[in-house]
């Protein structure tokens, strides 16, 4: 049955065969037409009588009249050209549609190309491409934009890969914490109470961790399908409000390291979800903490212009390349030097560009030469249009 199925290059071949037939039938009827009445209007003998017809040797064979002679060649010349034109046309369709056969063969090539590649394609295997050359054509383009789909998927696959790998990493280590504190001690025949609420400890901090980790781990699923389905909750929301809860938050944290937290807000109101804003303020104070240095500072500000409203955190810190800068927003990624060993999963920084992505908004981190960053997060406010996200909502700078 697939022997029989009509291809595009087939179909095409008999169009071209069908359009050679067409123009070929009217050219042969026109040209019958303009000789029949070509010969119509030629001028009969003028001379009375009959006229007689001999054959080469002279013998005389009958008398006609010149009307009569007109007709006969006139119809003997219209057989003639349709006989001869029908040969010619049978010829010249076959041809046609010969060639049109090649020519769609040759055409379609990068068709055939594609298809090749698309067959070996598999989530294993996602570096073929079709790499067409030739003109710069509606072909080439459909070519180069395969190649540039398939170069997405790689990229796409290769960082799910790296977070399920990061994911399990992280997961494993309060699991190993949790499993060593109960092997040792209930090895142990001699431990004591005292020995038992330390593993407690250990193991109930280990879990904390685990739990803070899928918590985040869910946040970021959420957030990836609010990208697609848009947010559940949308209503005004002043960020200079959300500042002083979050901030009560990590009062204790901050003080233990002695870092003075300096505010100045204004009125800033967006249109989006109060728990996501809040969450991406608490994340980029957190993160000002925890990656900033003993006795070091930290500033929230908040405000509007020009149809937007921001916030912005800046924290003094460990000095980062420029070039790493754009890396602090991708999963299980962190700052180098930390201010201590506490350390988080690395994703508070990836959940806040996924929030501000869902409200339509701008991020723009900079690096401080002297250490520290400074993070600002831009969001349309409540009384400008809603746009639609733009394809990349971080800048670094």
């Amino acid at each position: 049955m697939k022997l029989l199925r009509p291809t595009l290059r087939s179909r095409m071949a008999l169009l071209y065969g069908g359009l050679v037939l067409l123009v070929g039938a009217s050219l042969l009827g026109i040209s019958i037409v303009l000789l029949d009445r070509s010969i119509a209007r030629l001028p009969i003998f003028t001379s009375y009588g009959k006229i007689t017809l001999y054959d080469k040797t002279g013998h005389r064979l009958r008398d006609v009249n010149p009307t009569e002679l007109a007709q006969t060649a006139r119809t003997s010349s219209v057989d003639y050209l349709l006989h001869t034109g029908l040969i010619y046309f049978a010829i010249i369709v076959v041809i046609g549609a010969t060639g049109g056969y090649l020519l769609a063969q040759q055409a379609l090539r990068p068709i055939a190309r594609l298809t090749r590649t698309a067959q070996q394609l598999s989530t294993e295997n996602l570096d073929q491409r079709i790499n067409l050359g030739g003109p710069d054509d509606e072909l080439r383009e459909l070519a180069d934009t395969f190649d540039e789909m398939l170069a997405r998927l790689a990229a796409a696959f290769d960082s799910q890969r790296l977070f399920v790998a990061n994911a399990s990493h992280e997961l494993r280590t309060p699991l190993a914490v949790i499993r060593t504190e109960l092997e040792v001690t209930l090895g142990d025949p001699s431990a004591d109470v005292a020995e038992l609420r330390r593993m407690g400890e250990v193991a109930q901090a280990a879990a904390e961790r685990a739990q803070r980790l899928v918590a985040s781990l869910l946040t970021l699923a959420t957030l990836q399908a609010v990208g697609h389905g848009g947010l559940e909750v949308s209503e005004p929301v002043d960020l200079a409000r959300l500042v002083p809860s979050v901030l009560d938050a990590v009062e204790a944290e901050a003080k233990d390291s002695e870092i003075s937290i300096e505010t100045e807000v204004e009125r800033a109101t967006t249109v989006g979800d109060p728990r996501l804003l809040e969450r991406l303020i608490g994340n980029l104070v957190e993160n000002a903490i925890r990656h900033n240095l003993a006795g070091g500072w930290l500033r929230v500000t908040t405000g509007a212009s020009a149809g937007r409203v921001w916030v912005q955190v800046a924290n003094s810190g460990a000095v980062i390349p420029p070039a790493d800068v754009d890396t602090l927003f991708e999963p299980f990624r962190r700052g180098a030097r930390p201010r201590s060993a506490t350390r988080g999963a690395g994703l508070g920084l990836a959940i806040v560009r996924l929030i501000v992505e869902a409200h339509h908004g701008r991020l723009n981190a900079t690096a401080a030469p002297v250490g520290g960053l400074a993070i600002r997060v831009e969001l349309p406010s409540h009384q400008a249009p809603r746009r639609r996200p733009l394809p990349s909502a971080y800048h670094a700078a």
